[in-house]
């Protein structure tokens, strides 16, 4: 874990990885939707910034409590892992060959009911810097 030049902390890679290596789960508290929602209320206009991950529409992970180093894991646009929900649990796993000091990283999709309007863009930016960025965390709307 260190400075990221896309945002704040990031995880890199220690040593070679291969394709298709389970690297790390996303821990956490385990909250019900409401619960995370009374946690963090998701403010007109401001940043979104959680470390939360939904599993289902049951079980959603809280990092900041009792979590671990994955909750540092930054997203990006063109990522080199995956975020594999296996049997309750969120594990990141590599999606190509990973070399040493590359940083890992994964798209969070992260998924707005709402429309996506620029001002909802904003809320949610992504600072990854590749070729193919979205400008946005958020999963692009099917």
């Amino acid at each position: 874990m260190r400075q990221s030049g896309i945002q704040g902390f990031g995880g890199f890679a220690t040593q070679a990885i291969p394709a298709g290596t389970r690297i790390i789960e996303y821990a956490g508290e385990r909250l019900t939707p409401a619960e995370s929602e009374a946690r963090y209320p998701d403010t007109l206009g401001e940043r979104h910034h959680t470390f939360l991950f939904a599993i289902d529409d049951e079980v959603v992970v809280d990092a900041a409590v009792n979590g671990n180093e994955a909750r540092f894991l930054n997203h990006s646009c063109a990522p080199n892992c995956d975020a594999v929900i296996d049997d309750g649990r969120i594990w990141i796993e590599s999606i190509h060959d990973i070399e040493v000091g590359e940083e890992l990283v994964y798209d969070y999709a992260y998924i707005l009911e709402e429309r996506h309007t620029p001002a909802a863009k904003k809320r949610f930016p992504c600072y990854c810097g590749a070729i193919t960025c979205r400008g946005t965390i958020l999963a692009k709307k099917r």
